[in-house]
């Protein structure tokens, strides 16, 4: 049997919209507000109650999620478009995009002077994972907290791990983006040499991407990965590894070896996925 939990989601974009799909297809009722109109229709056909505001979401959700794209935009919606003035106290407040672990936390105890609570959760596996609904969630924060969310939590991910106090799943997830990128950046390098060796690169990919020197970056190119998908990830992958960069040398560690070479990855992303994909269909 579903507990009766109210979840209000905002941000319906190409990882939200799934993961409020998934939320709504469970059986918690859900309740979404989107600036535009046309963002609702990724939930269309599933229950769910759409508000005209920010305010109105606010006063029937115990859990509100934002899927957004980094922290300034979780204080747009907080302060100047007014959510944190309409939430009651006990609600929870969940962070599901990845950004800074210490501006979560100051966003955390932002709230707390309101008696609202807030957990930074970062999923991982993009648009793909939500709609399988096996998303991994870092979640950092309060641990009674994170057990009440639970049920929410299982409607699209197949792992969500409590990793320590507020900040801490931020740091969780961009140590996990600093391995993606690095291990991306290994790709770059090997098929670069493959290249100049004059073997057939897509030939290469088939064969290694399920083999002993796969990895989740490499088997994701030409699928989840496209060409035209690949700048809007890469500026997305340049951004985390300055929140990684930052959050490293604010806690005493030297992050610049992995800073470069996960920079680099990035870099050579929209390279790497043209010519494993060079001459498929619908490439």
């Amino acid at each position: 049997m579903k507990p009766n939990l109210n979840i209000g989601f905002i941000g319906l974009g190409d990882q939200g919209g799934p993961m409020a799909r998934a939320i709504g297809e469970s059986g918690l009722k859900l309740h979404v507000w989107a600036r535009r109109a046309q963002s609702l229709k990724t939930v269309a056909g599933v229950p769910h109650t759409a508000h005209a505001s920010l305010t109105t979401l606010a006063e029937v959700s115990d859990i509100v999620g934002l899927c957004l794209r980094d922290d300034s935009d979780l204080w747009d919606i907080l302060e100047r478009q007014g959510l944190l003035m309409a939430l009651k106290p006990g609600t929870i407040v969940i962070n599901f995009g990845t950004g800074d672990p210490d501006e979560n936390r100051r966003i955390a105890s932002y709230l707390d002077e309101v008696r609202v609570m807030f957990l930074d959760a970062p999923v991982s596996g993009g648009r793909p994972g939500a709609v399988a609904r096996t998303l991994t969630a870092f979640v950092g924060g309060d641990a009674a907290a994170f057990e009440h969310c639970k049920p929410m939590f299982r409607t699209f991910s197949t792992q969500a791990v409590h990793m320590g106090g507020s900040g801490s799943g931020q740091v969780a997830k961009l140590l996990n983006n600093a391995l993606t990128m690095t291990n991306l950046k290994n790709a770059v390098d090997v098929f670069g040499f493959a290249d100049k060796l004059g073997l057939n690169t897509a030939r290469l990919f088939d064969a290694v991407s399920v083999s002993s020197g796969s990895s989740a970056v490499l088997r994701a190119l030409g699928t989840a990965i496209t060409p035209e998908i690949a700048p809007h990830l890469q500026d997305l992958m340049r951004k985390d590894i300055e929140h990684f960069a930052d959050a490293m040398v604010t806690r005493g560690l030297d992050p610049s070896e992995v800073v470069e070479r996960g920079l680099n990855g990035a870099n050579g992303l929209l390279d790497l996925v043209q010519r494993v994909t060079a001459g498929r269909p619908n490439a």
